[in-house]
């Protein structure tokens, strides 16, 4: 294994904050209205759709070494969260955020168990699974922490 894997102990530090936040938030802080009509457990249920969607990439390339993803443009993001959002609304907050925790925890686990090999052939075709979970999960935290300090309801 590589030693350069910053990512590894991005992503867990990042799920550790996670699993903290989901565990003091009470039902309440959850249904919280974050900007954008989102909620505090639709923005979980957001993050737990990347991470698994991440988790189902690697996965499938694992399984077959020509199943390659392709790369998601920058204007496909906006779309696919705007299709997302009804789903992750619908989700109950609880259950939201707790998928969020199980997402990660099992996206970080296949992130870690990755063999240089499939790192460097994820690199080679410019990053279509981003390794580095902790990025988007600490973008939302930041945003879910703001609004629970901000008392916010």
């Amino acid at each position: 294994m590589s030693s350069h894997r910053t990512h590894v102990t991005d992503n867990a530090a990042q799920l550790a904050r996670l699993r903290a936040l989901v565990a003091r938030a009470s039902d309440a802080d959850l249904a919280r209205p974050m900007p954008g009509g989102w909620t505090i457990a639709s923005v979980l249920g957001h993050v737990a759709f990347w991470d698994q969607r991440a988790l189902v990439l690697i996965e499938r390339w694992r399984r077959d070494a020509a199943d390659a993803p392709g790369s998601i443009g920058a204007g496909d993001v906006d779309w696919i969260n705007d299709a997302g959002k009804p789903l992750a609304l619908a989700i109950a907050p609880r259950r939201a955020a707790e998928l969020a925790v199980a997402s990660a925890d099992a996206v970080d686990r296949a992130v870690a168990a990755l063999p240089d090999d499939f790192i460097a052939r994820n690199a080679a075709a410019g990053h279509p699974i981003s390794l580095d979970r902790a990025a988007h999960r600490r973008e939302h935290l930041d945003e879910i922490e703001q609004v629970l300090a901000s008392g916010r309801a």
